[in-house]
């Protein structure tokens, strides 16, 4: 049960499909009334002088059944012209008035279902089908007062009749009079008795009104009605832990486990109170009796575990979520959230291979989980397990080829495998994919960029490049390899010179952008300020590459300082990651670029 006040009632929905199968079966009463009422003008014309044939009655019955027909075949506009000829040969006919009304409702022409619906009743005040027509048309105009006049009448003629009462009480929900609602639906209550789901409306219109106290008597006045229907103390529970009255609910849950001691939902709803308690011990104790429990599902014992693993906080509760996960798994091994949420404590564990191994036995079983596969790609990243990136990421996209983001990984695991025509034709189906500011669309270039730089495709590197620089003018990844492959092809060194020095004007202490600054500078034969940069890119990194310490000994050389530049060049080569020049450079104490 959910305690919500919602645009649509259950009662009254029920009310509207009687309605609809009630207006059907009518039918084949219109038809008499249409010839009774076709009669009976015909005679009152007779008197007047006027002469109708039986030929013009027929025709008369012939149009209402033929509006009839496309009103079953839901062709309401056909049905209207068929309506308006029979009524032009019996006119003041209530019954095609009703018809009439009927159909402009259907096409949502309120304006016209109105007048109709109107004349019907005054052609036959009495017919309660012609007032709950009316009353409905003039609710969805928001003309309140007007439907409540016309239940009032209905009842006065009818005061047993509950229905009337119900569909009162829901237009007063309409127009916000509660209390009048709830009156409505104690009248309703005293010829039906006490039942489900009146409570229940009357439940929503006290809370809605802040009546907890009396939501709660109502509940209880219904567990009275039946004592020995458990659903009933069910929803008390939860009527009362929804409005924070915990400690309310825990005697009608104990009470319906002394009756049913392997009630699921009840071990549950204890759990959660223990846990928002803070009593960690008996929220596992509950947890451990429901999940014993053979009737409670696997999808809803995965839900419960699901949001027990967000909760966890001492090594106590992880390890009965631990075991109640390989218990779920055990005894049903093809649920996929049960794999999954194995694969999400494992990871809370540290233990990612495992982990990862888990959310690949899920996706096997439900390969329509979008983020379980984006788990086991990034899994796969960061295990440095670049094959099976590539193949996951080839799964996903059969599953959802119109993803960008496997695209993507998939694209961007061939780069690192230096596979780069693989990687260009997942980067641009990416790309082709990737909506105009989806912020995945920068990486996207970003890793374009890249892959073209390695193919020796400068042109299309800097298209890809700028057009990451559009999405995102502070992509720090792009501004550091941009301007640092201008660099190298002392290519647009002005402009090298700008993206370099943004970049470390926004991380002033990250060693590779500094030393990325220091090289656009040394290009540009600004030796002395490259060499700054350079100082304080080596004083804030704990382990130096080689690449950044043979810079170093290339900017020293350029200042003239050739036995320091060796230094540097012969650390660089121990640190590893140099340029393939850095044995020349060291043996004749001379820079080659």
């Amino acid at each position: 049960m959910n305690y919500y006040i919602g645009s649509g009632f259950c009662l009254r929905a029920k009310v509207r499909f009687y309605h609809k199968m009630k207006f059907l079966i009518k039918y084949i009463f219109l038809l008499t009334v249409v010839s009774f009422s076709a009669h009976s003008s015909f005679a009152q014309k007779k008197k007047k002088g006027e002469e109708r044939t039986s030929a013009q009655l027929q025709e008369a019955e012939a149009l209402f059944t033929e509006g009839m027909k496309w009103y079953m075949l839901e062709d309401y506009e056909k049905s209207i012209p068929s309506f308006e000829k029979a009524l032009d040969i019996t006119p003041g006919n209530g019954g095609i008035f009703y018809a009439l009304s009927n159909a402009y409702a259907k096409l949502k022409e309120e304006d016209k279902a109105i007048p109709n619906a109107e004349k019907a009743v005054a052609q036959d005040p009495n017919n309660a089908s012609f007032g709950i027509l009316l009353s409905e048309l003039y609710v969805k105009k928001h003309r309140y007062e007007d439907a409540v006049r016309i239940y009032k009448d209905l009842i006065e003629k009818d005061p047993s009749n509950a229905e009337y009462n119900i569909e009162l009480a829901a237009v007063y929900i309409f127009d916000g009079k509660y209390q009048d609602a709830i009156k409505a639906y104690d009248r309703a209550e005293r010829i039906m008795g006490v039942t489900e789901e009146l409570t229940h409306q009357k439940q929503l219109v006290l809370l809605k009104e802040g009546k907890v106290e009396d939501a709660i008597k109502e509940g209880e006045k219904l567990i009275t009605s039946d004592p020995e229907e458990i659903e009933y103390k069910i929803d008390q529970a939860e009527l009362l832990m929804t409005n924070k009255r915990n400690d309310q609910a825990i005697p009608y849950l104990e009470k319906i486990l002394k009756v049913n001691p392997e009630n699921a939902q009840s071990h549950v709803m204890l759990a959660q109170i223990y846990q928002e308690k803070g009593d960690i011990e008996k929220c596992n104790r509950e947890l451990e009796l429901a999940f014993a429990d053979s009737s409670l599902d696997a999808t809803t014992k995965a839900r419960i575990l699901i949001s027990y693993v967000g909760m966890m906080k001492d090594d106590k509760s992880k390890t009965v979520a631990y075991n109640l996960v390989k218990t779920l798994i055990k005894s049903n091994p093809g649920d996929p959230k049960s794999h999954a949420i194995y694969g999400d404590l494992l990871l809370q564990k540290g233990e990612t291979e495992n982990a990862r191994n888990e959310y690949v036995i899920a996706a096997r079983l439900d390969k329509s989980i979008n983020e379980v596969w984006s788990r086991i790609i990034q899994l796969d990243f960061e295990l440095k397990q670049l094959d099976s990136a590539i193949i996951h990421s080839e799964e996903a996209i059969e599953v959802f080829p119109n993803q960008s983001v496997f695209w993507f990984q998939n694209g961007t695991a061939y780069y690192l495998k230096q596979n780069h025509e693989k990687a260009i034709e997942s980067l641009e189906e990416a790309r082709r994919l990737a909506p105009a500011g989806y912020e995945l669309a920068q990486h996207i270039d970003a890793q374009l960029g890249d892959t073209y730089n390695s193919m020796g495709k400068h042109e299309k590197s800097d298209e890809a490049y700028e057009a990451a620089l559009k999405e995102n003018p502070n992509n720090d990844h792009v501004l550091n390899n941009y301007s640092y492959f201008l660099s190298l092809r002392k290519q647009k060194l002005e402009k090298a010179r700008e993206m370099a020095e943004k970049l470390v004007e926004r991380n002033p202490n990250n060693g590779t952008f500094l030393d990325t600054y220091a090289w656009v500078l040394y290009v540009n034969k600004e030796y002395a300020k490259a060499k700054v940069y350079l100082e304080k890119a080596l004083e804030g990194s704990k382990a130096s590459s080689g690449t950044v310490v043979e810079h170093y000994g290339d900017i020293l050389f350029q200042l003239g300082d050739k036995e320091k530049a060796t230094e540097q060049w012969k650390k660089a080569k121990n640190l590893g990651g140099t340029s393939t020049l850095i044995d020349k450079k060291i043996t004749e104490q001379k820079i080659y670029e």
